[in-house]
């Protein structure tokens, strides 16, 4: 089965395609498709909200099944308004570039001494037609806890520019020093079966 994935961003794409290895769906970005008329107003106060807004844009655009998704970034330590949440590229109202969210969270971290906790809180909507629709924030879909660090991996992948702040809490090494043989590391992953077992569950009637 084919279904768009309701993003530009190639780099989430590879991913989501990564953890759905195996599975009989063929996952295609916007970028793949054309020009999309479709108006996103990103407005919701959470993950779930917000995924279900760009959804819905895209499947009226569309006409064929299509899922968003959406993050926000919660920091131990910080106050409820204090929170990037689901605002973790947008700063002081104005949408920060790669190397500019870099620095931010660099800065922040240096602010707790060199490093901080933090948690992804994720979700998806999928809309297969207009009976059909499907969200989902559950904790499998969530990261495990991290950190953030002040001093970035000399490594930057375009569209995950936090991965090069990020240090996994049980090893105290940078995500992107972890052994990543294509698509195993991200398939293994808790957060990578609680995707596969969303899209199995919805679409393959749980096989």
């Amino acid at each position: 089965m084919k279904i768009i994935y309701g993003t530009t961003n190639e780099s989430k794409v590879q991913h989501m395609q990564d953890m759905l290895g195996g599975l009989d769906i063929e996952i295609v970005g916007l970028s793949s498709i054309g020009r999309v008329n479709a108006k996103i107003d990103e407005s919701g106060s959470s993950p779930l909200e917000n995924a279900a807004i760009k959804a819905r844009a895209y499947f009226a655009a569309l006409k064929a099944p299509v899922f968003s998704c959406d993050t926000g970034l919660y920091i131990e330590g910080l106050t409820p308004p204090e929170q990037p949440g689901v605002y973790i590229r947008r700063v002081n109202g104005r949408e920060l570039t790669d190397e500019e969210l870099l620095a931010h969270f660099s800065q922040l971290a240096k602010h707790f001494g060199g490093s901080v906790r933090a948690k992804y809180r994720n979700a998806i909507c999928l809309i297969i037609n207009e009976k059909n629709i499907y969200q989902y924030d559950g904790e499998d879909i969530a990261s495990e806890e991290f950190l953030i660090v002040s001093e970035p991996h000399p490594r930057l992948i375009p569209g995950f520019p936090l991965d090069s702040l990020s240090v996994q809490l049980s090893s105290g090494r940078y995500y992107l020093d972890l052994e990543q043989k294509k698509g195993s590391t991200a398939a293994k992953s808790a957060q990578a079966a609680g995707f596969r077992n969303f899209f199995e569950r919805v679409l393959l009637g749980g096989r």
